[in-house]
């Protein structure tokens, strides 16, 4: 079995004082949003072992502030800070997916990035399980989103659309609602 998590970086400033969308950074309700996913995922184990991020600074920054919240609690993951998923369509993730055996080969696989892509291979991905999270991820994977998908498979590289079974899709607005 192996677990994938997909987060999208949080809510932005809307323009990076260098007018580059990849410097752009997490205002004041991301940084919010970040830690409180960040204790969210050290609450409800199985946590990530391996961590893959967007060289963008809002996907580090969320990452960054999200690790801050769980690293009392849980064992570091092993993370990887990579340029291909900057803008990366539903199929460069899922190659960074199946090929993601880093230095060890990670049954729980957390991967921080950027939307219309995040949102789209999520959809790709599942393909059963909570139909009340498929109902709230078929809209949108908003900021701070968080899409929990198992796979019954024993490699990474076996992972194909449609066989994904969606544990649960949980967002700071969700958990404020609940």
């Amino acid at each position: 079995m192996r677990r994938l998590m997909l987060l999208r970086h949080a809510k932005t400033e809307t323009d990076a004082p260098s007018g580059r969308d990849q410097d752009r950074r997490l205002d004041e309700r991301g940084q919010r949003d970040a830690a409180q996913m960040g204790n969210w995922i050290a609450s409800h184990p199985p946590v990530p072992e391996a961590v893959l991020v967007s060289h963008a600074a809002r996907a580090r920054q969320t990452w960054d502030l999200a690790w801050q919240a769980m690293k009392d609690r849980v064992a570091a993951p092993q993370v990887e800070i990579l340029p291909e998923l900057y803008g990366a369509d539903p199929a460069q993730i899922l190659e960074t997916i199946r090929t993601a055996t880093i230095l060890t080969d990670p049954a729980q696989l957390l991967l921080v990035g950027h939307n219309p892509g995040m949102h789209e291979a999520a959809l790709m991905l599942m393909g059963s399980g909570d139909p009340a999270g498929a109902r709230a991820l078929a809209d949108n994977l908003p900021t701070a989103g968080l899409a929990i998908l198992d796979f019954d498979v024993k490699d990474w590289g076996d992972v194909a659309y449609r066989r994904g079974k969606l544990v649960l899709f949980v967002s700071p607005k969700l958990l404020r609602l609940g």
